[in-house]
């Protein structure tokens, strides 16, 4: 039997994409999901302790996190007054966010946050945050990624959750919604 050129053709492709290796193309990663854990509400009524300009890091600062509440379907409770954020204003103005603290839930549970991210916009919007007026959060950007620990075995599924959040500074506070990468 011979094999012609148009069974050629259509023939060697089937076969390498039946052989393995070019399976991955037939299939996609699947598509993350957002569900809502909590809105946070951080209090931050203590003096900003200003570290100062740390050469090739930025302009250090440590804002001091007093307390707060935070509630969900599925969290709820209070911000313990033990935890900062360790900030640094990069030379381009961005705000990196760095903060640590811990979690009471309503049950008892103690919970340990961590939250990284970023806060940058117009120099104009920013200047406005920083005096602590009010500003439509829509003319910045301020989006953290949270982490949590907890030995609490009703809560271990915190141990294996990424989330996310979105955020707004207030004068004395910062409010973020917090949703689960699912």
């Amino acid at each position: 039997m011979e094999i012609g050129y148009l069974q050629i053709f259509i023939l060697i492709p089937l076969l390498s994409w039946m052989a393995g290796p070019g399976q991955a193309e037939r299939l996609d990663p699947p598509k993350p999901e957002l569900e809502f854990l909590a809105r946070f509400e951080g209090l931050l009524e203590a003096p900003v302790l200003e570290v100062g300009k740390v050469p090739g890091v930025g302009n250090r600062r440590i804002i001091p996190i007093t307390g707060g509440k935070f509630e969900g379907p599925r969290l709820k409770g209070q911000i313990l007054n033990n935890g900062a954020d360790w900030q640094v204003i990069q030379e381009d103005g961005v705000a990196r966010l760095d903060t640590r603290y811990a979690l009471k839930t309503d049950d008892g549970a103690l919970i340990y946050i961590q939250t990284r991210g970023f806060r940058y916009g117009p120099d104009d919007v920013i200047a406005q945050v920083a005096r602590g007026e009010t500003v439509d959060p829509n003319k910045y950007f301020f989006r953290i990624f949270i982490q949590f620990e907890t030995g609490d075995p009703r809560y271990a599924w915190l141990n294996r959750a990424m989330a996310i959040g979105a955020a707004m500074r207030l004068r004395n506070s910062v409010i973020y919604d917090a949703y689960l990468v699912k």
